[in-house]
């Protein structure tokens, strides 16, 4: 699977499966913001969206306060249109995912040629929708690119989790090493030490590793 600069599929108004959404809101509702600056088009999609039960929380005109709502809301999608002024729709997706203030972006756009499909791929939108906007495409492709989205992030939070756990462990072997040598204890004593001045002090084993690693240069 491809995590940057990846679409998962185009859309036209070809109808392309049928899902049935809950109307109701609670915790599983899903937030989504909507940026075009069609009047006509948000007004139709936001009825649609709301209709199906998700919850619209900002609607821009323009590509940089799509970004500012985003900063605020982190929708679980935004839906945003490529051709905006101020800031178009292209470099508004790559700000929105760069920074990590949606997990999804959907392009709509009224164009469908291959400069912008590439261009849509360089951002790592979720998915590209062609204008006009049918009921029976945009809902599959909302929950296939929210779905995607959350699961590119779960791979990249437990990449990055992997990559925490091993700084920490090598902190505290660096430190078992100081406290080795200094006391000459064994490493299982040395361990205990940093485990029970972390209990001691609630705080992390690695804290407490790093003031050791300090204190011992």
């Amino acid at each position: 699977m491809k995590i940057d600069g990846h679409i998962d599929y185009i859309y036209s108004t070809k109808p392309v499966l049928n899902l049935s959404l809950s109307t109701g809101g609670g915790p599983m509702e899903k937030t989504i913001v909507i940026a075009d600056d069609e009047p006509i088009t948000m007004m139709d999609i936001c009825e649609m969206l709301r209709e199906n039960g998700y919850n619209v929380v900002g609607e821009a005109y323009d590509g940089f306060d799509a970004v500012e709502i985003c900063r605020k809301q982190k929708p679980d999608l935004v839906l945003i249109d490529v051709k905006m002024p101020l800031l178009d729709g292209i470099k508004a997706s790559k700000i929105i995912l760069n920074e990590g203030l949606s997990d999804s972006v959907v392009l709509l756009t009224a164009y469908s040629g291959s400069e912008y499909v590439e261009q849509a791929k360089d951002a790592g939108v979720m998915g590209y929708i062609v204008k006009p906007i049918e009921e029976k495409c945009l809902l599959p492709a909302i929950e296939v690119a929210i779905t995607k989205g959350k699961e590119i992030k779960r791979i990249k939070d437990d990449a990055e989790k992997v990559k925490k756990d091993l700084k920490s462990r090598k902190i505290i072997e660096k430190a078992k090493g100081v406290l080795m040598t200094k006391y000459r204890i064994t490493e299982e004593e040395a361990y205990g030490k940093i485990r029970k001045l972390s209990m001691d002090k609630r705080c992390s084993m690695e804290k407490i590793a790093g003031a050791i690693l300090m204190n011992g240069n």
